[in-house]
Formats: structure tokens, C-alpha cells, sequence
């Protein structure tokens, strides 16, 4: 199996400088995580944007779109910040013969609590069982595009 990894920034890839919560998005946590874990599937890795989801806008959700279609693997993991990826799998539903999976983190992978290496490893089992479509992994659990939603109180995702 061979995935495609494409990250677009958000918490996953977050390093925050002090106690103001002034941050950046870093590089890719996603490699290192897999690494970590000895996985043993192929995939590469490719940064499209670098950006906190609540600063993107439609065209960077047609670059992902566009990046997602054009690629010649049939497995896609998408990591991509919690407040808007609903919107990005909505924009992505359509895309025939791929298994899409968005996944992201609460809490950034460079920290010591943080759900993203959970995440990502729910994401990369679903990707090996689900049929073609666009899916979300989050909280545990996988979502179709268009029938989830973030329940920011709750922290954590839901049906819709």
C-alpha cells in the first residue's frame, strides 16, 4: 500500500513560542510520527499550505482538491486543522476511485498530550479498510464528509 500524505498546516503542525499563544505552523509532524511507529507501508509526504484552517480560503481548498485528484495514489491522508476540515471534505466529495482521510489534532504533536499521533493511526487503518470516499478521523472514530461536525464545548467531533 502506498499512501500520499498532503499536510495543510493547522494545530497537527503547531509550535507555540510563549504563555500569548503566539504560534507558527512547523514542519510535518506526520513523518516522525510514522517513523516512530516502524511502520512499514510506503508513503511521501508533500506540505500544500502551511496555515491555521480558520485562515483558509476556496482556492487553497482547490489546490487540495486539485492535488488530491492528480495524484496517482489511491490512498490520500490529509492533515489539516480541526475548525475547517469539515468544509475541506465537504469540497472534496466527488473524487472518484480514492480513499480520502482528513485527520488533525486538538492539541499539537509536539506536545506531550496531544491526539495527533492517535489520530493519524486511526486514519491510516481506515484508509486500509474503507471503500472510495472522503472521510474524517477524529475523536476515535471515522466520519463521512458532510455528516460530521466540531462540538468545540465538548472538544471533540461528532455526527451532524
Amino acid at each position: 500500500m502506498q499512501i500520499q500524505i498532503f499536510t495543510v498546516g493547522g494545530t497537527f503542525d503547531k509550535i507555540y513560542y510563549d504563555a500569548l499563544s503566539d504560534f507558527h505552523i512547523g514542519e510535518p509532524m506526520a513523518p516522525e510520527i510514522l517513523a516512530e511507529a516502524r511502520v512499514t507501508f510506503a508513503y511521501q509526504t508533500e506540505s500544500l499550505l502551511q496555515k491555521d484552517s480558520l485562515e483558509m480560503t476556496a482556492e487553497d481548498r482547490e489546490l487540495i482538491r486539485s492535488k488530491v485528484a492528480d495524484s496517482p495514489a489511491r490512498h490520500i491522508l490529509i492533515t489539516h486543522g480541526t475548525d475547517t476540515m469539515t468544509l475541506t471534505a465537504e469540497a472534496l466529495q466527488g473524487i472518484t476511485g480514492k480513499v480520502v482521510l482528513i485527520t488533525g489534532a486538538m492539541q499539537p504533536a509536539r506536545m506531550r498530550s496531544s491526539d495527533a499521533a492517535f489520530n493519524l493511526g486511526v486514519a491510516v487503518g481506515a484508509l486500509q479498510a474503507l471503500p472510495d470516499g472522503v472521510y474524517i478521523a477524529m475523536s476515535g472514530r471515522i466520519f463521512e464528509a458532510g455528516k460530521v461536525k466540531k462540538n468545540r464545548a465538548a472538544g471533540r467531533f461528532e455526527e451532524s
